[in-house]
């Protein structure tokens, strides 16, 4: 009786392997040899994917903000051109500002306290001359210190019988914080457009972008991933920059607006307290809210 030896076990298939692929099948040069594709495929892609028709890492190679500038349009080129200069011209406004308004405010009470602390106006007025030209409230005592000594000069003339030297010092101190008020504004115009207009820059070329993608996929008559993907997913990041461009620059007009008020709030006390100065000869005291703090004396 013959022993009856054991079949091997059967080893089991893989549903998921690749049957290997024919050389036979790929391409051939006019010499015979057999082309090798893959060096010419994106990185991302390899032969087996061009094989199978996966076309999935062509089109994800084929997006990018290179591929955007490389492959746009005058038109394009101008709507992105346009974007950049707003975003330049943003931030440029923004630091500067910011700049300005911080020196302001690490200046402002040294100035005030130089000036009334002060042991007489031509002392105060040679301490003012002495600040940087962005400096307003220095300015504006200057103005009303040149109204004041301009008005005692014209004592016995036309103009002194027409204004009082209340109301001459008066116009001074009003024109030096209407001026002083529009410099502070500078660039304020410019963010409020650039944040209004940006993201619609942004969403017409983003338009134009899904215009092109239906004009090739109307041309190659597929509307295949790699046909639509990358144009569509391009043209979106037209309208990411168009948002990054309008987001920095509200946030920073509102910013400015609120900090210029406050600014414009501190013109305005000063401005009293030196038209009562000049006006009087003295500062008003007593005063319960102001940029410096006055008792009555007890004397």
């Amino acid at each position: 009786m013959q022993e009856q030896v054991p079949a091997p076990p059967e080893t089991p298939v893989d549903a998921t392997q690749t049957t290997p692929v024919d050389p036979s099948t790929l391409p051939i040069d006019p010499n015979g040899d057999v082309l090798d594709v893959s060096s010419a495929l994106p990185p991302d892609m390899d032969r087996l994917d061009l094989m199978m028709g996966n076309t999935d890492s062509l089109a994800l190679s084929k997006m990018g903000f290179a591929h955007l500038l490389d492959n746009a349009d005058f038109v394009g080129l101008v709507t992105f051109s346009v974007l950049a200069v707003m975003s330049v011209l943003v931030w440029y406004y923004i630091l500067y500002n910011f700049l300005r308004l911080v020196s302001i405010r690490s200046r402002c009470q040294k100035v005030l306290d130089a000036f009334w602390e002060s042991s007489s106006p031509r002392e105060a007025i040679e301490q003012l001359r002495e600040q940087p030209d962005h400096e307003p409230f220095s300015k504006i005592a200057l103005d009303a210190a040149f109204a004041a000594e301009h008005h005692s000069d014209a004592l016995g003339g036309r103009m002194a019988e027409a204004l009082s030297r209340h109301d001459f010092i008066d116009r001074a101190l009003r024109s030096g914080v209407q001026r002083e008020a529009g410099r502070m504004e500078s660039g304020l115009t410019m963010l409020a457009s650039v944040g209004s207009t940006a993201p619609f820059v942004g969403l017409f070329g983003t338009v134009w972008g899904i215009y092109h993608a239906l004009i090739s996929i109307g041309a190659k008559g597929e509307a295949t991933l790699d046909v639509v993907a990358g144009p569509v997913g391009e043209a979106l990041i037209m309208t990411c920059i168009g948002l990054g461009v309008a987001i920095p620059s509200v946030l920073a007009y509102n910013y400015f607006v609120r900090s210029n008020k406050e600014l414009y709030a501190r013109f305005a006390s000063f401005a009293h307290d030196l038209l009562d100065y000049f006006a009087t000869g003295q500062r008003v005291r007593g005063q319960k809210y102001g940029t410096k703090q006055h008792l009555p004396s007890t004397g």
